[in-house]
């Protein structure tokens, strides 16, 4: 039996799609378990990181977690982080494997950072998968895309080295199934980098439309970023990111390709899988 937070999100949603059709048992942890669209077979069970007691009644059997957190705020994760763990650990020995980002070491004060620590000091066995840009990222695009064919958005210079959320979900599969990626940590990313304006034109070679850019200052964005991420100190954080790419692209790993046995898939790939979403 494998628990898995955030079931129902990009990421989530394939690893549960891999789990069943693997043949493991599937607890899906959900706000609420009566509006979630799981595959049959899968356990809906309601519960709130937000509140860590309320995982211990779906801990009974559990092998593995995978653990999706969902909140920004460094200063509440150094709060619920390790009462998180402490529940998981009170368990026995589960695997816990942690989608973190590529960025937590080079910011040891972010949430993710700060989650990656409470899951090591808890004892418990651990894999950390850090992506770099998640592919996914660019459905916030599709709106305008569809109504004008033009993305309206600050350094389309900023270079990618964007992983599918499917390629993340695999290395995350593979890591609850064994005990192989206990104690490992990876750097999970695309192929090669793409600039934020090339993903515009590659999302319009898969649907076939002439697509546009358009560069806008940062400032411009702040305010509506600040409101989507829920921290205006996240927002300044990810602009800044953006920026700092344009100068020095996102790195390329070949961590996927590592635990896979195949190469990461392209952007292009993941712009056609997606082609439906910009249409």
């Amino acid at each position: 039996m494998i628990l898995v937070t955030g079931a129902t999100g990009n990421v989530g949603r394939r690893v549960v799609a891999r789990l069943v059709a693997a043949g493991h048992g599937v607890r899906a942890i959900t706000r609420d378990p009566s509006r979630a669209i799981l595959p049959a077979g899968v356990e809906a069970v309601a519960a709130d990181l937000a509140d860590p007691e309320t995982l211990r009644p779906h801990l009974d059997g559990v092998q593995a977690v995978f653990l999706i957190w969902p909140f920004v705020d460094a200063a509440a994760a150094a709060q619920l982080a390790p009462r998180v763990a402490d529940v998981l650990a009170s368990a026995g020995s589960l695997r816990v494997v942690y989608v973190s980002a590529a960025s937590a070491e080079a910011d040891p004060d972010s949430f993710w950072a700060v989650v990656e620590r409470a899951i090591a000091a808890s004892g418990l066995p651990w894999t950390m998968l850090r992506p770099t840009g998640i592919a996914t990222n660019a459905l916030g695009w599709a709106a305008s895309i569809r109504a004008e064919g033009v993305v309206r958005w600050p350094y389309g210079a900023a270079a990618r080295s964007m992983v599918h959320e499917d390629d993340i979900a695999a290395v995350a599969v593979e890591a609850l199934a064994s005990n192989r990626h206990d104690k490992q940590t990876y750097v999970l990313s695309g192929p090669q980098t793409v600039t934020q304006a090339q993903q515009v034109r590659i999302i319009g070679e898969a649907i076939g439309r002439d697509l546009h850019w358009q560069d806008v200052p940062a400032q411009a964005i702040r305010p509506m970023l600040a409101a989507a991420m829920g921290s205006s100190a996240f927002a300044d954080a990810a602009l800044a990111g953006w920026a700092a790419l344009v100068e020095t692209p996102e790195q390329v790993t070949g961590e996927v390709a590592a635990v896979l046995g195949r190469p990461a898939r392209t952007f292009a790939q993941w712009a056609a899988d997606h082609a439906a979403d910009f249409a």
